[in-house]
């Protein structure tokens, strides 16, 4: 299933703006509907009056901000300099030193990756998901099995999206979209050797959350309507919020 929805991602070509917009819509609906209802359940703890899961979501969308504004402000700086100085056109601005440009495409790669990458690994936690829930019982494990298949297309869908919107080579978005598929197996297979602490999930989930709603907000939803602000777009997105909420309604 997660092959499939890397396959759709593939597969969409001059309708990427529509593709962003419904890949911002699931994130939005998994982070809303399905990674922070299980993050307040698994570490409803509070620390200073605020339940310690809904901090690592604040702590996951600030650091993923952090790391871009970073790379911006290089960015941003350089582009500054020349358009003022010499009154240069817009795309000369952001032209960069080959060595400064290299660095730079590098980073935004490494945020591409860093991104796929904890969506393979909370693909992996959907694996142990399932593997707790056979624990519990038979009916409870295929119940949530179900549940993360369906899910998987979505996860699939945005690993291969993430990974190419950040300039990474086809290649390398198939590479995680293949990981992210054998990753909850892989999760399953680890819950017959032991079981997580609850409240660690938690804390993890709360954290990925942010990560998730920050590229889904900061990124992903800009980049979709930067060429055209069109209707389509916005109804893909709440396609996209609407289908998560089918598929956890269902689970």
């Amino acid at each position: 299933m997660t092959l499939v929805g890397g396959f759709v991602a593939q597969r969409t070509g001059d309708r990427r703006h529509l593709v962003l917009g419904f890949a911002a819509g699931l994130m939005l609906g998994v982070v809303a509907f399905d990674l922070l209802p299980e993050a307040m359940e698994q570490a409803p703890q509070q620390v200073h009056g605020v339940p310690a899961a809904l901090l690592m979501f604040a702590a996951g969308f600030l650091a993923i901000h952090v790391v871009e504004r970073a790379v911006a402000i290089h960015r941003g700086h350089e582009g500054e300099y020349a358009a003022h100085s010499h009154g240069h056109s817009h795309s000369h601005a952001h032209g960069h030193a080959p060595g400064a440009g290299r660095g730079e495409r590098q980073r935004e790669q490494g945020v591409g990756i860093a991104a796929a990458s904890a969506l393979v690994l909370h693909s992996m936690m959907d694996g142990f998901a399932i593997g707790a829930a056979f624990q519990a019982g038979t009916t409870v494990g295929t119940v949530v099995a179900i549940a993360v298949v369906a899910h998987d297309f979505a996860d699939g869908f945005n690993t291969y999206t993430l990974t190419r919107l950040y300039g990474n080579n086809r290649r390398r978005a198939v590479t995680l979209l293949f990981a992210d598929a054998l990753a909850p197996v892989t999760g399953a297979g680890i819950t017959l050797l032991f079981t997580i602490p609850g409240q660690l999930l938690g804390l993890y989930l709360g954290f990925f959350g942010g990560f998730l709603m920050y590229l889904a907000t900061a990124d992903i939803l800009p980049e979709a309507h930067s060429p055209h602000p069109s209707k389509g777009t916005l109804a893909c997105t709440l396609l996209g919020v609407g289908f998560m909420w089918l598929v956890v309604g269902l689970a």
